[in-house]
């Protein structure tokens, strides 16, 4: 009989195997009659045996794979420390939250404000109200999808604790302005960088821009484990605060399967506890469980091997498109890099003109019919929504460009699972659409 070893080799190779004959048996790419998706996930037989090999080891919580995985997280964006979590939306809580410890020296308090964008996804508004603090929002500049820092400037007030912006579709937002901003007035930066995974802001990726930043990894984004995030950390007694707020609030920090680490186990005094009360049971924080798999750790492990290959698609399909708009500007115009930037995008986006002779309804329900999907920029103007009305806020200006975004904004995909033939084709019913109204609009 052969060994456990000899037998997860075969394991290995068959599984290998498994997905190769899979992939050649997958129907090919008809236009008009396959859908081009606005994202999905894009893997190889490697994710699929690192997740089996995961299973048969059946480390279920984080483990080794999870380790290496925060470590490669790290080292590609150039933070001191990697907190993998269980989404995206758990990576934004978790990074409001830890600047609320009383472990730091100028700890958020509720009440407090925090300045951000009403534009956008609402995982990043949540979270500061979930924390007790106002939004304060300001508007977004129509070519970058981002705050002008002189708006951000406006919106400090002596209540101002923290800035929480977007790279908004893997745009990043004027950093330096931005930062010089919080330094300036003693403000947390928080980076919401779960669009942006391998964006650079002159020179720097971001995610490495602020005191915190985050990552999610649902398929639509850069890299995706299916469910999953990260938030990403400048110094290590901020990494101690993030996983006592992830791990339920605990003080202790032995990972899972550890005991000990501290050397003191069982000699700790803190709170009213009587001493040597087992410190893996004392609670520093008020907290969550929001970790996730070893086995989606190993996923991401194997897509990160990926990851500059996946920027580069992103980019050459976001260029194709924005040529193939190029010469209708002015009936759509489509999202610019801030200057200095290199974005990874997240979507193509693109903002019907408001004298154009047809709507982004028009627009969409063409590219739909030709089974192109699409999408709105997340939730628009988010103060519309009925969640939010009403919620404790302030807000500087009138946010009109928001609410040109909200009516008359949509995005199609650019992930790197597009095809030359759906490329084409999505090129093509652009220049179709566009051409024809155009020509309309002439006569």
């Amino acid at each position: 009989m052969n060994g456990a070893s000899e037998l997860r080799r075969e394991i290995r190779e068959r599984v290998a195997q498994f997905h190769k004959a899979s992939v050649r048996e997958r129907p090919a790419f008809r236009a008009g009659e396959s859908t081009v998706p606005y994202a999905g996930r894009v893997y190889d037989e490697n994710e699929v045996v690192n997740l089996v090999e995961a299973a048969l080891d059946f480390w279920l919580t984080l483990g080794p794979y999870g380790d290496r995985f925060e470590r490669a997280l790290a080292s590609y964006v150039g933070m001191h420390d990697a907190v993998l979590v269980n989404s995206g939306s758990s990576a934004n809580l978790l990074a409001v939250a830890a600047l609320t410890s009383h472990l730091l020296p100028r700890p958020i308090r509720p009440g407090d404000e925090i300045i951000t964008t009403a534009c956008g996804f609402p995982t990043t508004l949540n979270p500061i109200l979930q924390c007790g603090c106002v939004p304060v929002f300001v508007d977004v500049d129509l070519d970058t999808l981002n705050p002008r820092p002189e708006w951000v400037a406006d919106a400090v007030s002596d209540r101002t604790r923290a800035v929480m912006l977007p790279h908004a579709l893997g745009n990043p937002f004027d950093a330096d302005a931005v930062i010089k901003i919080c330094r300036d007035h003693g403000l947390y930066l928080i980076e919401d960088n779960c669009d942006a995974l391998g964006s650079e802001y002159r020179g720097r990726r971001t995610g490495a821009l602020g005191d915190i930043s985050t990552l999610s990894f649902y398929p639509a984004h850069q890299i995706t484990t299916g469910e999953g995030g990260a938030v990403l950390v400048r110094e290590p007694r901020l990494a101690r605060i993030v996983r006592s707020f992830r791990d339920w609030g605990r003080d202790c920090w032995c990972p899972s399967g550890c005991d000990n680490t501290c050397g003191k186990r069982f000699d700790w005094e803190l709170g009213t506890l009587p001493r040597g009360y087992d410190h893996k049971f004392i609670y520093s924080h008020i907290g969550y469980n929001l970790k996730p798999l070893d086995l989606q750790a190993a996923i991401g492990l194997a897509q990160m091997q990926k990851l500059d290959a996946f920027v580069a698609a992103r980019r050459a399909n976001y260029d194709a498109f924005a040529r193939a708009v190029e010469p209708f500007a002015d009936l759509v115009a489509c999202q610019k890099p801030t200057p200095g930037a290199s974005p990874c995008w997240f979507m193509f986006f693109m903002l019907v003109r408001e004298d154009a002779p047809f709507t982004r309804d028009d627009l969409v329900a063409h590219l739909e019919s030709r089974r192109i999907q699409t999408r709105m920029y997340f939730g628009g103007n988010l103060l519309r929504h009925p969640a939010y009305q009403d919620i404790p806020h302030r807000c500087v200006g009138d946010l009109r460009n928001t609410d040109a975004v909200m009516r008359r904004g949509l995005a199609i995909g650019v992930y790197p699972g597009l095809t030359g033939a759906m490329r084409e084709h999505v090129e093509g019913e652009l220049r179709s659409f566009l051409s024809a109204t155009s020509r309309r609009n002439v006569r």
